[in-house]
């Protein structure tokens, strides 16, 4: 089966599962680390992506409906905008009438709760960017045991094709490991950084929300109402 552009898959596909008999056991594990960093990676970015909001916008919609003393508009926006920027800015409307000191213990609470939960499984894919160049050294070293064996075995009449399927399987778990530790070290930094901009957002907002809940604007100042 040859694709469009000339690529012949089936031949790929056998040259594929020939590299990875040569390079053992040791190459699947490789191969499975490589699974492993793929699914967190890709579950982690589309969970980043829905999260991600405009934040700016958002509290100007919140402060709009607080300034209506309208707080159940206010925290329907809360429940109907994804993210911790709005559990955040939802746990300091619910204590509106609250100190400034009880309004911003609500909000450390729910960061407490919320960061956790948005580095989850980053701990996975760091250990894959650093297990796989590992596993791939540990399958260096098992090749090359293979070949010292061959020439311990055959001594003075030992040709270069002897040592063949060790010198194979150290390269492949070298490369193997390489291959798949690098990716992942980029994306592992690259989602802490989708990791930081939200708790960024988290804290501008919590610090925007305290200061207008504590200001003279605040809700209760007005005569509001929950309507």
């Amino acid at each position: 089966m040859t694709g469009p552009q000339g690529l012949d898959y089936k031949g790929t596909r056998r040259l594929m599962i020939t590299l990875f008999a040569k390079g053992g056991v040791l190459m699947w594990l490789i191969a499975l680390c490589s699974v492993v960093g793929v699914a967190i990676f890709i579950e982690r970015l589309l969970l980043y992506h829905r999260l991600t909001i405009n934040t700016h916008e958002f509290i100007e919609g919140i402060k709009n409906a607080l300034r209506r003393n309208a707080l159940v508009e206010a925290l329907s926006i809360c429940d109907e905008t994804p993210g911790p920027v709005a559990k955040v800015v939802k746990a300091a409307i619910t204590q509106y009438d609250r100190s400034r000191e009880e309004i911003q213990d609500a909000i450390e609470d729910v960061g407490l709760h919320e960061v956790p939960r948005l580095e989850k499984n980053l701990v996975g894919l760091a250990t894959v960017a650093h297990v796989a160049p590992l596993i791939g050294l540990l399958g260096t070293v098992v090749g090359l045991i293979s070949c010292f064996r061959v020439i311990v075995e055959k001594g003075s009449f030992v040709h270069v094709a002897d040592m063949a399927d060790g010198v194979w399987m150290a390269l492949l778990n070298s490369a193997g490991g390489l291959a798949v530790a690098i990716p992942a070290y980029v994306a592992y930094n690259y989602l802490v950084s989708r990791v930081d901009t939200l708790v960024l957002d988290m804290e501008r907002a919590a610090t925007e929300i305290l200061s207008f809940l504590t200001s003279s604007e605040k809700p209760g100042n007005n005569n509001p109402t929950r309507q």
